[in-house]
């Protein structure tokens, strides 16, 4: 791609991201959200590849439904209220059509049916801007009308995407399925506290982020799509294949790295709220999710023999993405000591 047009991109990105979760308009909100939408579509579809036209295609179709939902759900709530502030969601009938308008755009299961198949004809850093940055702008908005939201529909919409995203995920061989997957299992955790305390879907949501960039950019330098191509990189690259084995254990949730932090803080919050038993279920359907995150991490390490005959020349890895690796995998795996700090202000 051109390094300008790139360039433009990434602005109006960061544009649309920036205006959307510094308004109180429900009209900017939404321009935000469009201006995201347009300028996601030529990283996707830019390999020009009939899988990434399909991606760029359904992507469109799918934000362009949520956009106009929200839009419908504002204006709804407008005409009996008279109110275009996001904080002033208070017509029931606009809390619904908003909370399936932003499900959508995140991904939360019923509507979760796009997004693995964008991720998977998308490339990894255009994936990792679907995963993380993408996803930022509509939780903003769940978080500025958490008091008003349907609490009964999102626990069910949680625990749902929480059970098909460890399911699914199961016999995926392609890791970027098995990242979406992951996505919509996270998506669950974050939804269901939302109502009860944003905070922590907020802290949720950074945890998740600083992980999954750790995990995409490895794979990103491994060049690894697949389950068969990560079982020959340890031969490669040990110590990119290291980090992402501790990133991946951090993104399973596993005491003591910083990704079991955020749950725990939300099965004691759904604790005190009385749903003991909402916070046991999702525990354990998080589990399935557990089985892949293990497998990766497993093929990560196993030692077989490489296809290229060249292999060495993979040891020289680009010293600044390594670096950021570095970083991201130190801060994401190493930040579970502060967790009582963290409890004691959520």
């Amino acid at each position: 791609m051109n390094p300008q047009a790139k360039l433009i991109f990434t602005i109006s990105l960061l544009l649309g991201t920036t205006i959307t979760i510094s308004s109180n308009h429900w009209i900017m909100a939404w321009a935000g959200l469009e201006i995201n939408t347009l300028a996601i579509l030529p990283m996707i579809s830019k390999s020009h590849h009939p899988r990434a036209i399909e991606a760029a295609t359904k992507y469109i179709l799918t934000q362009a439904t949520a956009s106009a939902l929200v839009l419908f759900s504002s204006m709804t709530n407008a005409w009996y209220t008279g109110q275009w502030d996001i904080t002033q969601l208070t017509h029931p009938t606009s809390c619904l059509i908003l909370t399936s308008a932003i499900a959508m755009k995140l991904g939360l299961v019923p509507f979760h049916f796009w997004f693995p198949e964008v991720l998977q004809g998308s490339p990894l850093i255009t994936g990792l801007l679907l995963s993380t940055m993408m996803k930022f702008p509509p939780i903003t908005l769940l978080f500025m009308t958490s008091p008003s939201l349907n609490s009964t529909l999102l626990t069910c919409m949680a625990l749902l995407s929480t059970a098909l995203g460890g399911w699914m995920g199961l016999n995926q061989t392609q890791i970027r399925k098995i990242l979406a997957f992951s996505s919509i299992s996270h998506l669950g955790w974050m939804a269901i506290i939302i109502t009860y305390n944003p905070k922590l879907t907020l802290l949720n949501f950074y945890l998740y982020a600083l992980m999954t960039a750790t995990v995409f950019l490895a794979l990103n330098s491994i060049k690894a799509s697949k389950l068969s191509t990560l079982m020959t990189t340890w031969t490669k690259i040990p110590p990119l294949s290291a980090t992402l084995l501790l990133a991946l254990l951090s993104l399973a949730g596993l005491p003591p790295l910083t990704g079991f932090l955020p749950k725990w803080l939300i099965i004691q919050e759904l604790t005190k709220q009385n749903m003991a038993v909402a916070a046991t279920t999702i525990s354990l359907l998080s589990l399935l999710s557990l089985f892949f995150y293990l497998r990766l991490a497993y093929c990560a390490t196993i030692t077989l023999p490489p296809h290229t005959i060249n292999h060495t020349k993979q040891w020289h890895t680009n010293k600044p993405i390594s670096t950021l690796i570095a970083i991201l995998t130190t801060t994401s795996t190493m930040l579970l000591p502060i967790s009582p700090l963290l409890s004691s202000i959520m």
